[in-house]
């Protein structure tokens, strides 16, 4: 079992989290690593929780499916339960936000793209269409009459 870990720094938000549902699914992008040969696949990789793939020779199924070009074995990784929120901490701690089940592969890279969710803190002001491709994003709660704002992104995938 692996984890995707965050740790932000959040101002004026919380319950920072994908916007992933079953009608709007998050496609989860990852940098993948074959466990064989070691090979890192040149392409990031989408995986989304409510898509389930075919495994070959009739193992089941997964969320994502792949086969390695370079070694040509086949491997998948599912993603185990919906997304947990990122609640702001002063200071700002590592928490658990996905929990997924590899064989025969490894993510090796989180790439934070799609829509992300949060509230204010004090305002409980929905905020939608959160960016973080640029590793930072700002806006403003118009209730809170302040400044809000998430910063000092870093993402690590470790064993659960």
């Amino acid at each position: 079992m692996f984890a995707l870990y965050l740790t932000a720094e959040l101002a004026g938000v919380t319950n920072l989290r994908p916007d992933d549902s079953e009608g709007s699914p998050f496609w989860y992008t990852f940098k993948v690593q074959c466990t064989s040969c070691r090979e890192v696949h040149d392409k990031p990789v989408g995986v989304s929780r409510f898509e389930n793939n075919e495994m070959s020779g009739s193992r089941g199924e997964a969320n994502f499916v792949w086969k390695c070009k370079n070694c040509k074995r086949e491997s998948s990784a599912s993603i185990k339960a919906a997304p947990a929120a990122y609640e702001q901490t002063e200071p700002a701690k590592k928490q658990k936000l996905l929990e997924f089940d590899c064989r025969g592969l490894e993510f090796v890279e989180f790439q934070p793209e799609g829509s992300w969710l949060a509230e204010g803190v004090d305002s409980n002001t929905k905020f939608a269409d959160i960016d973080l491709t640029e590793g930072e994003w700002f806006d403003y709660d118009e209730k809170a009459n302040d400044e809000v704002s998430i910063k000092e992104l870093k993402w690590e995938i470790n064993r659960a």
